[in-house]
């Protein structure tokens, strides 16, 4: 079974969606038989340079930065249940299209998982910003990639297209959003869904594929 997952390295609620996902396929007897696959989706695909987050959240939603806090400290406390620990108030909003890059060109050398997973965590966890071609080459290394190939990569437009097409894709599909996910072509779920929805889908999906 293909599980493909739509998502932004920036969006909190992907990372958890993620920790969910992962926790619906370890209970299975056999976890070997999915395959999750990264596709991009920018949320904020024409963004340039960077904002402080709550700045950002404060002028989309049109609300102040006392309730972007309570916002955040919410998201926090749900993504501390996943075991998350999340560092909102200072992240920086900017544009991902770099890191989906290097996520789509890290799944060629068998490292997707990975760097997804380190991108996450450095963004969300540690507070270390995901947009400049240093840091992404900083956090693909520390996973065991290449450092040269990365920025070879990083200095060309490589790859943009298939960013540019997965994002196309999601919205045929119907999302407008993140994260989606979408269970051999067959069942979605919008949204990081409690645990059971996952649990539930997982299982009726499998069934039908044998």
């Amino acid at each position: 079974m293909i599980i493909e997952v739509w998502s932004d390295v920036v969006c909190p609620w992907c990372f958890i969606g993620k920790r969910r996902l992962e926790k619906a396929i370890a209970k299975l007897p056999d976890p070997s038989v999915v395959e999750v696959r990264h596709r991009a989706f920018q949320l904020q695909p024409d963004i340039t340079g960077t904002v402080p987050t709550t700045q950002h959240l404060a002028e989309k939603y049109r609300v102040s930065a006392e309730q972007v806090a309570e916002m955040q400290a919410n998201v926090c406390s749900i993504a501390d249940g996943e075991g998350l620990c999340y560092d909102l108030k200072n992240t920086l909003s900017g544009n991902t299209l770099d890191a989906h890059r290097l996520i789509l060109w890290a799944a060629g050398k068998g490292k997707q998982a990975e760097l997804l997973e380190a991108l996450y965590s450095a963004y969300f966890e540690k507070n270390k910003p995901v947009f400049e071609h240093k840091d992404l080459i900083e956090i693909a290394k520390s996973v065991g990639l290449d450092s040269k190939e990365a920025e070879t990569l990083l200095l060309t437009n490589l790859l943009e297209d298939q960013v540019k097409e997965d994002q196309a894709i999601a919205h045929q599909l119907g999302a407008n959003g993140v994260p989606f996910f979408v269970f051999d072509m067959k069942y979605g779920v919008s949204g990081a869904q409690p645990q059971e929805v996952f649990d539930q889908t997982l299982t009726a999906a499998l069934a039908e594929a044998n």
